[in-house]
Parts: C-alpha cells; structure tokens; sequence
C-alpha cells in the first residue's frame, strides 16, 4: 500500500523530482522522433508522420483528449499522413514538454496542455513555460470532481470535512504542483482542515490507491473518473464547474456548497517552439474544422467539458495570464 505524504515531503520532493525528470527527458529524447530539423511549409505540409507527444500516462484528461482528436484528424482525413501517439509521463509534464521543447523548429511535434503545462515551470527550473512553444489553440475547460470510493463512510463533502478537521485524509491527484493539487489545496483552506495529498503521474495507480483504500478521495477531471461513478465502484461529492454536470445533475458544485474555487484545467494544442507560421496557421484551421465534427461535440458532451476557444496570439495571451494567477495562488497557499 502506497503511503500518504505530507504536504511537507510533496513540496521538498517536487522541485528535484521535476528537474531530474526534465534531465531525462532531454537525454532520452529519441524515444519517438530526432530534434528539431524538420522544418516544413504550408505549401507542402503535411508530408510527415506526426508525433504527439502525451505528457502523462494512459487513461487521464490529456491522454483522452489527444487521442479524441487523432481519432477525428485520422476519421476526417484532416492529416493525411500517419499520426503516432506517445506518453511520455513524469515528472508533473515536465518529461513529455521538455521532449517537444527539444524539437524546435520541428513541425510534426505536437502536444496537448493541462494545468501542469503552467504550474510545472513554477515549481522546478525547467527552461520552457508555457509560452514557449507554439500555440495552436485552446479548446475548452475540464473542471474538477471529487470522489470517493463506494463504501465510504461519507456521503457528503460535508461529511469528509468533518472527519478530515479530526484527522487528516489522503486525496490523491495527478502531479505534485499542478490543478488537482491547488483545488485539494484551496478546499482545505477555506474548509478549515489540513491537507495530506498524494500525488501521482498515472490516473490508473491512483484509481487503484483508492479502491485499495490508500486514498480516501480523489480530485480529478470527469472524463477520468465518471466511468467509477456511474459504475457504482465510486460516489461524487462535489463538483468545481459553476454548474452542477448534466451526467450527474445530483452532485453539487462547491459554490452551492459555500466555496468559492475559481480553477480549472485548460484543454488546448501546441506544436514545438519556432514552427512556421503557415505551419501554424495550417493547424488553426484544421483545428476549427476539427472541433465542429460530431465526434468532437460528442466528446465534449460525454466528458462534462465546457467549450472554450481561443486560438494562436488569443490562446497564449491566456496561458501567460492563468498562469500568473495560478503563480499567485500558489504562493498563498505557501506551495512556492
């Protein structure tokens, strides 16, 4: 059984974990692709397979959303050439983002974003933020679901406060600094009990630290933990979005249960750092038509995601704004 760590030993592991996974990353970046010399135009692109890279593990939000859209690229025939996805997990994103950093000017190298893409840099030296690739776009926003297993005694975030201000309780998420841990954060604070969080890069290890009681909640995004609840092997007791989920219109979001937690996770698409503009603009547009297949629509619909688009300059603009927010409320918490 995986141990519960204090948020003392999260924080003093994060920064030297990241570094040393984004070491690795630059050293092991043949793992799918060369460096950045395979430079294209909009006039003969694409010639290529394309590499996407999946900053974490099988089964979680950036996982699910990348290989939506493959599907959909490949579907439609939006790329025409082969499309290889990889997930290169550790280190909170910081090995699969330091990979695509290393492929600059390499237009067949792609990624998805999450929170991590914007709390990693802040919390260990890696030489990337956000902005240092290029945008495509952003697509919509992944709120938060808290859950807890079956045959928990609490049937009520009410309930898991009051048992947590008496004793503290596990709540797993995905990456030690990143969305998952803000909003366990943040809940803690303004419920008045001490946090013990337990971070994960795997959405399966941390499923299973639940059902094997390591955990006694889980903060994660819908489209990765709706499966448990509606299977009856989990139960929802709150949700972050400012409306209650259309799958589980019973559950109550935290602003009717008196909290007020503004984050969410951002779901979007960036190439490597210094592609060229046809280039990009080539993606915008195959990302516009992308997102109006029924497939797409679906997706949204079945994962409790709320569509948000902004595209290029618009979605970096944004990413350099959330992030000094989310800077700013990591700092409160005492995280940075």
């Amino acid at each position: 059984m995986r141990r519960s760590l204090t948020r003392r030993e999260i924080l003093r592991l994060g920064g030297g974990a990241l570094a040393g996974a984004y070491t690795f990353a630059l050293a092991g970046c043949g793992a799918h692709g060369g460096g950045g010399s395979q430079s294209a135009s909009a006039e003969n692109y694409p010639q290529q397979t394309l590499n996407w890279t999946i900053a974490f593990g099988p089964g979680g939000g950036n996982d699910i959303m990348s290989r939506q859209l493959i599907e959909i690229l490949q579907k439609n025939d939006l790329y025409t050439e082969n499309i290889v996805a990889t997930n290169l997990e550790g280190g909170d994103g910081a090995r699969g983002w330091g990979f695509l950093y290393d492929q600059k000017g390499n237009s067949y190298h792609i990624s998805s974003t999450s929170g991590s893409f914007m709390t990693t840099p802040l919390a260990a030296d890696t030489p990337w933020g956000p902005t240092s690739f290029t945008p495509i776009g952003m697509l919509a926003i992944d709120d938060t679901l808290f859950i807890v297993k079956e045959d928990s005694p609490y049937d009520s975030l009410e309930e898991f406060v009051a048992a947590a201000k008496e004793e503290p309780l596990p709540i797993g998420g995905i990456a030690t600094i990143n969305i998952d841990f803000i909003m366990a954060e943040l809940l803690s604070q303004q419920a008045g009990f001490e946090l013990k969080y337990v971070a994960f890069n795997d959405e399966g290890e941390m499923i299973s630290a639940l059902v094997s009681e390591a955990l006694d909640m889980i903060a994660s995004n819908p489209a990765e933990v709706l499966g448990l609840v509606e299977s009856g092997d989990a139960k929802a007791l709150a949700f972050s979005g400012k409306e209650r989920m259309r799958s589980l219109p019973d559950v109550p979001t935290l602003d009717e249960l008196g909290y007020n937690i503004d984050v969410n996770t951002p779901r979007g698409v960036v190439l490597a750092p210094g592609v060229n503009k046809g280039v990009q603009q080539w993606w915008i547009d195959t990302m516009k038509k992308a997102i109006k297949t029924p497939a797409w629509r679906q997706y949204l619909k079945e994962n409790d995601l709320i569509e948000k688009v902004l595209w290029g300059a618009e979605f970096e603009d944004y990413l350099t704004n959330t992030q000094a927010k989310l800077k700013r409320t990591l700092k409160e918490a005492g995280a940075l």
